[in-house]
């Protein structure tokens, strides 16, 4: 019998290449886990749902609305999305909390299924500042983790497996095209459109890396350009 784990899935670029990561070099038997919390860009959950079809993972969401009190430009629309990255300190982007939750129910998830690891794609490189996706936070969840659940307290606790934490995006994008994974289908923009903006800040990051890494025909500000190589896309 394959060992299991859980895979915290977006959608979006990151999360999907730890799904390829979790299921076909690590050898897991995924179950994919999605949120529906509020986010404006509730797109990321359809997207979310092919990347589990494609890696032949169960799926999975949640409703947990943390967006009703607000304090996020990602859940509140009476707030803007930030574009032209200065958005000083961290970002009107974080949502509060947000992590903390989602790891807390995939323990729950976890510890129900008999799954030994929880697959997170949070990165402390291109990470916008967000305090939740540091080294130093999911260690010490790890240290909760061990501690509030009984099979932490057995030692069979749940492992929190952060693959991409170390690598820049440029990796991300090159380990994603080894795993094959459908970038296209992907999610990454924060705007609740059809299709990506091309200048909020996850865009833009994500962007930069797909051209860097010579992929422009899968960068937004390229689609945006209508394919011309001519133009300059946006960083």
């Amino acid at each position: 019998m394959k060992k299991r784990a859980v895979v915290l899935l977006s959608g979006g670029l990151d999360s999907s290449t730890v799904a390829g990561i979790a299921s076909l070099e690590h050898g897991f038997q995924v179950s994919a886990l999605s949120f529906r919390y509020g986010q404006r860009h509730t797109i990321e959950l359809e997207r979310a749902k092919k990347i589990a079809a494609h890696f032949s993972l169960e799926y999975n969401v949640v409703d947990v609305n943390i967006a009703q009190w607000g304090g996020s430009s990602l859940t509140d629309t009476n707030m803007t999305v930030p574009t032209d990255g200065n958005d000083a300190g961290i970002p009107s982007t974080y949502v509060p909390g947000r992590n903390t939750v989602f790891i807390a129910v995939a323990l729950s998830f976890a510890e129900a299924i008999g799954a030994e690891a929880i697959y997170l794609g949070i990165n402390a490189v291109d990470y916008s500042g967000y305090p939740d996706c540091r080294p130093e936070y999911l260690a010490a969840f790890q240290t909760l983790a061990n501690l509030s659940s009984k099979a932490g307290l057995e030692g069979n606790g749940a492992k929190l497996v952060a693959p991409l934490i170390h690598m820049t995006k440029v990796d991300i994008v090159k380990k994603a095209l080894e795993l094959g994974v459908p970038i296209d289908v992907t999610w990454s923009c924060y705007q609740g459109g059809l299709e990506p903006c091309g200048v909020c800040d996850s865009c833009r990051i994500r962007d930069k890396a797909l051209i860097e890494a010579g992929r422009l025909d899968l960068a937004s500000s390229y689609a945006q350009l209508g394919g011309n190589l001519n133009e300059s896309p946006s960083s």
